[in-house]
């Protein structure tokens, strides 16, 4: 009898590993397949099998599967991210297997299309305008009114997105995103957009249902780099069913609702505000506050709606879950890190990650790619919690020799 075989359609640092053992619990073998797999560390590490192929390419997607289909019984395809969920989609639909419709993954990974679809169905939103020059962005930005926030019309992790507050910044980062130093993944279309201004949430929903809502903070400004990120998000009952019934009122509007979708949005004197609609899981460690916070495992669950298994939504516990992130304070070289193993032994911590090593070249940027590791504490109450976290965080050091000049 074949074997049952994941393909996972590239991976990631956040959720990559969380996917591959998820998949080996359910007695899956995970298979990746990669235009570059030297650039995961967890598949070596774990002697996870994985395929170098051109995932840019339909044809030789379908070619490889075709192939790993004469070994192995392939119960499912999907991605950690929403980067190549399209292609999964149409991978799914060719090989008869359950999957995201691609067209609504397509149209909902352009930011501006999602704006637009989701101002047609009056999904409260934030002002915006497409630019794609520096004349388009200085005017939309004078339309909309400052401060505004700039951002590529597709790309995630907050990468180039910034908080302009004055017209010099504007003019600034225009002249990052326009002027070669940002990787675009399509053409340069920036979108110019109001800064909708409260408290930030970050709503889990698989299917059509609302699993969790969390509170997520930043550092500070301009940059949106994670600072915390805590599930259940403190809320009343009006402020938690505005939230859902406007997070639930994004899937028709973008045609989603086939597993999961994360959507950001902002409470504002409006109330909530859309931000993001994504068409995936958040990364790490959110399904893993999520999971301590409710015991719902989103990997796991999606996995099993991946080979059309059914799935377990009912949420099996109520704790609080806080991740801290831990971010560099300067550029250099990380001459050292330490205290993690002291961090992790603190009663209550749930996990300590730390994403590089010593003598790592730190440069930040703005976005995701600047954390450097998170800890996580859970408890059955938000107090206790925060204070077992900062006793795990104040257990943390490191030092960073600046780079000569």
């Amino acid at each position: 009898m074949a074997r049952r075989a994941l393909i996972l359609l590239e991976g990631s640092r956040y959720n990559g590993p969380l996917y591959v053992q998820a998949a080996q619990r359910l007695g899956l073998h995970p298979i990746v397949l990669s235009a570059d797999p030297a650039q995961y560390d967890y598949l070596a590490a774990e002697g996870i099998e994985a395929i170098r192929v051109d995932t840019g390419n339909l044809d030789a997607l379908i070619r490889e599967c075709s192939r790993l289909h004469a070994t192995y019984d392939i119960a499912g395809i999907t991605s950690v991210g929403d980067s190549f969920y399209a292609t999964v989609g149409k991978l799914c639909r060719h090989f008869d297997l359950p999957g995201p419709n691609p067209t609504s993954i397509e149209r909902c990974c352009d930011k501006f299309n999602q704006r637009q679809l989701l101002a047609e169905a009056g999904v409260p939103i934030p002002a915006y305008r497409l630019a794609t020059n520096a004349t388009e962005v200085e005017s939309s930005a004078d339309e909309i009114g400052l401060p505004v926030i700039l951002k590529p019309a597709v790309g995630a992790g907050s990468r180039g997105v910034r908080l302009c507050r004055d017209a010099d910044e504007v003019a600034e980062h225009t002249t990052y995103l326009l002027g070669g130093k940002h990787v675009w993944q399509s053409p340069p279309r920036i979108l110019v957009e109001e800064f909708a201004q409260g408290p930030h949430y970050s709503i889990d929903i698989m299917g059509n249902e609302v699993i969790g809502i969390g509170a997520l903070d930043f550092c500070r400004p301009p940059h949106f780099v994670y600072r915390e990120l805590t599930y259940p998000a403190v809320l009343n009952n009006d402020e938690h069913n505005r939230i859902a019934d406007v997070s639930q009122s994004c899937l028709p509007a973008l045609g989603l609702g086939w597993g999961p979708t994360n959507i950001e949005l902002r409470w504002t004197t409006r109330g909530p505000v859309v931000i993001e609609v994504n068409p995936r899981l958040p990364g790490s460690p959110a399904p893993e506050l999520v999971q301590l916070a409710y015991g719902v495992d989103l990997v796991a669950e999606h996995i099993k709606l991946v080979i059309g298994d059914e799935w377990n939504l009912r949420r099996s516990q109520s704790q609080t879950a806080i991740a801290r992130f831990l971010v560099p304070y300067r550029e250099g070289t990380l001459d050292w890190i330490g205290g993690d193993k002291r961090a992790a032994a603190v009663s209550g911590v749930a996990e300590v990650k730390l994403y590089i090593e010593p003598k790592t070249p730190i440069v930040r940027k703005g976005d995701t790619g600047d954390l450097i590791g998170y800890i996580i504490a859970a408890s059955p109450t938000h107090t206790r919690t925060r204070a077992i976290l900062q006793r795990a965080v104040d257990l943390i050091d490191w030092s960073i020799t600046p780079f000569s000049t």
